[in-house]
């Protein structure tokens, strides 16, 4: 089989800007929850922090460069919220501004669409201090004003946003389990609540977004539950579609359909959210598209019990990647199939997709990570599947473009095409982005 891709198929890479910025000091920025974060001994493996990160805010134009050499035809960054209101309100950051301007504006000229995220987990520390972050519901009305400044100032040159990344990580990740940003256990009815919040900010956001930017394309960033069926026979098909509706019950299905399903929820997340008038109205304002960041999916197997599917545990020889994530590329496809028989004809971008691997760097410099080369291949392979059996994925956006501070662990883990040298700032094409240049060239899987 060929795995080509639709003429006018999308491809970029992704980016954070806490994971990449630096720069946390300088004009004027504000502290983020990250900031806080990392400054708690023991939260970052080996004290790591994003202080200087990639020092992207210095050598910006460098990675443009880069990304030109990668043959990128977009790429999907994130606004740093405290950047650009370092308390999360009031008065904007004219330097902040100024920096995403500058970005955006060598963008364009170089060839390359922008596509941003207004909020990829960087919250301004005081809106946290102030209102407790995203267990109030200010913070969602801070939020869809910060959505409309951006909008304001950059909508002009930017037509494509999406709005929060992954709430399940500054809300489940940080209040259920204390592995991110903010942190502090809650208990359960206000780690659901707080996800509601952010949900909610989601709508709110998109509205004002929508209202400043006329022709803007909006839509969610969201690391569903992925399922597949164990293999290709009716029931663990049917039993996989059930385990896809009822594993992501509580964020996905709402956004997209506008109500909750309660018997699902309590049964799978606990206590059902406080719900004001017109939340769910909100929540479920309409998108131009549905963006999903993928890496890893769960085997399902039809099964005799109420939920008529059984989840599969994998060995521990199956293949992993450096983070311990099992390598499951039929996992994609079967998350655009199930995506495009529930919520059809909403388009879908994949918007990371990308594996952490232990590079070694050879004696000339060079990366030779031939185990992410193929990640992106035996994905890609699975992603044009997809879209030859009806699936309508619009584009891809590998994660990363750089090496990064990877949350919690630090700079322990890698994903980039490039690698960063993180005392010299140095970058070098890995093999896996030459591969990755090489497939957007040809606009198919080689």
């Amino acid at each position: 089989m060929d795995f080509e891709f639709p003429e006018g198929f999308l491809w970029g890479a992704a980016t954070a800007s806490y994971q990449i910025e630096g720069a946390i000091n300088e004009n004027a920025r504000g502290r983020s929850t990250w900031d806080v974060f990392c400054d708690e001994p023991g939260r970052i493996t080996n004290g790591d922090s994003g202080d200087t990160a990639c020092d992207h805010y210095h050598r910006w134009p460098e990675d443009i460069e880069l990304m030109k050499e990668l043959n990128l035809a977009a790429y999907r960054f994130s606004l740093a919220w405290p950047r650009i209101l370092p308390d999360g309100e009031g008065a904007p950051s004219e330097s902040g501004l100024a920096f995403y301007d500058r970005l955006v504006d060598s963008l364009l000229e170089a060839g390359i669409k922008p596509w941003i995220t207004l909020f990829h987990w960087d919250l301004p520390y005081t809106l946290q201090e102030r209102y407790k972050g995203w267990q109030s519901r200010e913070t969602p009305r801070r939020f869809a004003d910060y959505a409309a400044l951006c909008g304001r100032r950059l909508g002009d040159r930017v037509k494509n946003w999406f709005t929060i990344n992954e709430i399940r990580c500054f809300t489940e990740s940080a209040h259920g389990s204390d592995r991110m940003a903010p942190g502090g256990i809650l208990p359960r009815p206000q780690v659901n609540q707080t996800i509601h919040h952010a949900m909610l900010g989601h709508g709110l956001a998109l509205r004002r977004l929508r209202d400043t930017v006329k022709d803007a394309r909006i839509g969610l960033v969201e690391n569903l539950t992925p399922v597949w069926p164990i293999y290709t026979r009716d029931d663990h098909i049917q039993a996989a579609r059930s385990a896809f509706r009822e594993m992501n019950a509580q964020i996905l299905f709402p956004v997209l359909t506008g109500s909750y399903d309660a018997e699902v929820y309590e049964r799978n997340f606990g206590a059902m959210p406080r719900i004001a008038e017109d939340d769910m109205e909100i929540i479920a304002s309409p998108t131009d598209f549905i963006a999903y960041n993928y890496y890893f999916g769960e085997a399902v197997t039809a099964a005799d019990n109420e939920r008529g599917f059984e989840i599969v545990k994998m060995p521990d020889d199956f293949p992993k990647t450096d983070m311990g994530w099992n390598i499951t590329p039929r996992g994609l496809y079967w998350t655009l199939i199930f995506s495009n028989d529930f919520f059809r004809p909403l388009p879908i971008y994949i918007t990371e997709n990308g594996q952490a691997a232990a590079d070694t760097e050879e004696r000339d410099g060079s990366v030779r990570d031939t185990g992410r080369l193929e990640y992106y291949r035996r994905h890609l392979e699975m992603a044009s599947r997809a879209i030859s059996d009806g699936a309508d994925l619009r584009g891809y956006f590998a994660w990363s473009l750089l090496d990064n501070f990877e949350w919690a662990m630090g700079y322990s883990k890698r994903f980039g095409l490039a690698r960063v040298n993180y005392r010299t700032q140095k970058r070098t094409i890995k093999l896996s982005g030459r591969y990755y240049a090489d497939v957007i060239q040809a606009n198919r899987v080689l």
